[in-house]
């Protein structure tokens, strides 16, 4: 139990510094939640529902089975190809503080057993940008998920393309949805999750062309910002614009899905796509087939 006050040698009372990291602040409701509490809550704030932003790290570790995911390309990275200004620096900034090469994950993986290819962005690397190395991760998935026929599942949190890498940046747009495309020739499935936020050119092609879209709640998803469309029309928009909940009443989503209920229901609609699944054997009778196979 942490103890506020201490008593030094001669009677006077001094508070005690609250160690850093154990409080985290909503930035909806504003109210302090333990961080303990915050991460068995999956970090969705208690009290109103706000579900905090993931890494793609924390996006895959809640969502696969444990020790289901094979990641690929892990060293794949972008380079400065226009010796944009500063540009070698952020990158390097941007690995140091998560500890990954880019802004998205990509692997083999499974959902209850499910097999799946699976990438993720993640809005901690220069806001999830999609630069050269990240189209081409994620054309490479689907480009994989086409060649096993395996079902793609790709969770997006994106400010858009990365304008530090100019036209090469949106060459990436037509590069993942043709990639995307043939998938669909292919008849492979392919399930797109949208995460706060999903915006820019992200929108403008992958996230946008999946067979099924689901939304977290409360994710902001568009194109363009919200000032830049009330300046261009003259008109004032309505509060929940570009929310998830807004992009569902207006039939740009299929589905919204709390953090909470998103494996199940990844679990449900591989199943109902009927893709391949690894059945783990029942853990009481694993030690017979171990002890059958040694005698043998």
């Amino acid at each position: 139990m942490l103890n506020w006050l201490r008593r030094p040698k001669y009677g006077s009372l001094q508070r005690r510094e609250m160690p850093a990291g154990i409080w985290a602040k909503c930035p909806r409701c504003a109210n302090l939640i333990y961080r303990k509490e915050l991460e068995r809550n999956l970090r969705v704030c208690p009290k109103c529902n706000y579900h905090h932003r993931l890494s793609a790290e924390e996006r895959l570790s809640i969502t696969l089975d444990e020790d289901g995911f094979t990641e690929f390309d892990a060293g794949l990275t972008s380079t400065d190809p226009l010796r944009f200004t500063g540009y070698p620096e952020k990158l390097e900034e941007a690995k140091q503080k998560t500890g990954q090469p880019e802004a998205v994950l990509w692997g083999e993986g499974t959902v209850d057993g499910w097999r799946l290819v699976v990438a993720a962005l993640d809005f901690y690397f220069m806001g999830g940008s999609m630069g050269s190395a990240v189209g081409e991760k994620v054309a490479r998935a689907a480009e994989y998920a086409h060649e096993q026929h395996f079902p793609l599942v790709v969770f997006s949190a994106s400010g858009g393309a990365r304008m530090q890498e100019g036209v090469l940046s949106l060459m990436q747009l037509a590069k993942t949805s043709a990639a995307v495309g043939r998938l669909h020739d292919g008849g492979a499935p392919y399930v797109s999750v949208m995460c706060d936020p999903t915006t820019g050119g992200v929108t403008a092609s992958f996230a946008f062309l999946g067979d099924i879209i689901i939304a977290e709640p409360g994710a902001l998803i568009g194109f363009a910002g919200r000032r830049v469309i009330e300046q261009t029309i003259r008109r004032k928009l309505p509060d929940d614009f570009q929310t998830a909940e807004f992009c569902l009443q207006k039939g740009l989503v299929d589905m919204v899905v709390p953090r909470a209920e998103m494996r199940r229901t990844l679990a449900t609609l591989l199943a109902f796509f009927g893709g391949p699944r690894i059945v783990p054997p029942a853990p009481e009778l694993a030690p017979a087939v171990s002890q059958g196979a040694e005698t043998g």
